[in-house]
């Protein structure tokens, strides 16, 4: 009996209509631990200064699945032979290059586990569902892992002009409302090819690359890094550390049995390699595991926990300062004995109402991999050399900034 046809197609508010073309993509879709993202925000916090971010990683991995089906259009437009194994391969990378996320971004990496990060837990995810299908993913996993010969497959997927950067600064753009990050994503699929195998841009799409690297930086310090969205995510991080040092001292924590297992267990890569219980319980944690404990949390008899779960669901954030140099230890000690008198707690408790996280980014960095500009006459040249705009030597710049984030009393 012939397999029906589960070619569906998805209306998407920032691209339009979204074409699923065949059942092997369909049915990574429908794959719980894809599914799972729809139970995960695209941009964590944001929503606490920008209320519209309220998109999920999902809707984020079906965009860039649907930019890759383009750019394999154009490609092969311009002559390049791409097999149709190899486009539904680099497709299936979309869809599940971001699968490892946990709940609220990389929140998790720095509190509950340890020494793993998403990345590696998305190559695990796709081994497993590879595993379940019968080896269908063999080829997207030699792309995803840049084991594959056609190297500029790897490029579409992971670089500093993918189709995964190509979507969410359209995506987040979109719903944030900041429109200083808007690009022109159509544009630079159409100006796209490949020289020596490597992924180029056509010459007269120089200027749209330019927009997209500027469009890229004000995104990163309008929205991806705004003070507030870093103070909100420095008290979760507070939040499930201080969880996790009672559960540490056997305290009885309400949690689902997915967070609970993280909060009473020490997790590092080592469980997750082993065995496949890690993974089966972080392929059930999401952001509602969190929000539903961190209400619980806030009756809690712990004052310090919640203190601070109240003041997050309220959202009373942290207060932020931000600055080229850490903050001065006489400042974060008067803040400390504050606190200790405050809340009558020893000063080792007092530090959970304050942090300090540097933030550093570079928007393109020639060093880790080039945008590179394919001239009519077959030279190519490096974006930072072909562009005639000073910002864009600038933005090879790692900006660093220091942010201070404490509790106003």
């Amino acid at each position: 009996m012939k397999e029906p046809n589960k070619r569906k197609i998805i209306n998407d508010p920032v691209f339009g209509f979204i074409n699923i073309p065949n059942n092997f993509l369909y049915d990574i879709i429908q794959h719980p631990y894809f599914q799972r993202l729809s139970r995960i925000k695209q941009l964590g916090l944001s929503s606490f200064v920008y209320p519209g971010a309220q998109h999920t990683r999902l809707q984020h991995s079906l965009g860039a699945m649907h930019l890759m089906s383009e750019a394999i259009a154009q490609l092969r437009l311009e002559g390049h032979e791409i097999s149709l194994e190899e486009s539904e391969a680099v497709q299936a990378c979309m869809l599940l290059h971001d699968i490892g996320h946990g709940p609220f971004s990389h929140t998790l990496e720095h509190s509950l586990v340890s020494g793993v990060n998403h990345e590696e837990i998305s190559l695990w995810m796709m081994q497993k569902i590879n595993r379940e299908i019968d080896g269908k993913l063999d080829m997207a996993l030699q792309i995803f892992t840049n084991n594959y010969p056609r190297k500029f497959l790897h490029q579409l997927v992971s670089s500093q002009l993918d189709m995964d950067r190509l979507d969410y600064l359209s995506r987040d753009s979109f719903y944030s409302g900041v429109s200083e990050g808007i690009i022109g994503a159509a544009r630079i699929i159409k100006m796209l090819n490949i020289h020596n195998d490597q992924l180029v841009v056509e010459a007269k799409g120089i200027y749209s690359i330019e927009k997209f690297l500027v469009a890229r930086r004000l995104m990163y310090w309008q929205v991806y890094l705004h003070k507030t969205s870093v103070a909100a995510e420095k008290m979760l991080m507070n939040i499930l550390r201080r969880a996790k040092e009672l559960a540490g001292r056997n305290v009885d924590l309400f949690a689902s049995p997915a967070l609970h297992y993280f909060l009473y267990n020490e997790v590092s890569k080592k469980h997750f390699t082993d065995s496949e219980v890690a993974l089966r319980h972080f392929a059930m944690l999401d952001d509602s595991d969190v929000i539903c404990a961190i209400k619980v949390w806030s009756e809690h008899s712990d004052i310090v926990l919640s203190f601070l779960c109240k003041s997050f669901i309220d959202r009373r954030l942290f207060k932020v300062e931000t600055g080229t140099k850490p903050v001065a230890d006489e400042r974060r000690e008067v803040l400390l004995r504050q606190y200790m008198t405050h809340f009558n707690v020893s000063a080792e408790d007092a530090t959970y109402f304050m942090g300090e996280e540097i933030v550093s980014t570079d928007t393109y960095s020639p060093k880790d991999d080039n945008i590179n500009i394919l001239y009519k006459d077959g030279t190519v040249k490096d974006i930072a050399d072909a562009s005639d705009m000073l910002n864009i030597s600038v933005l090879t710049k790692k900006v660093e900034k220091f942010y201070y984030c404490y509790l106003k009393l």
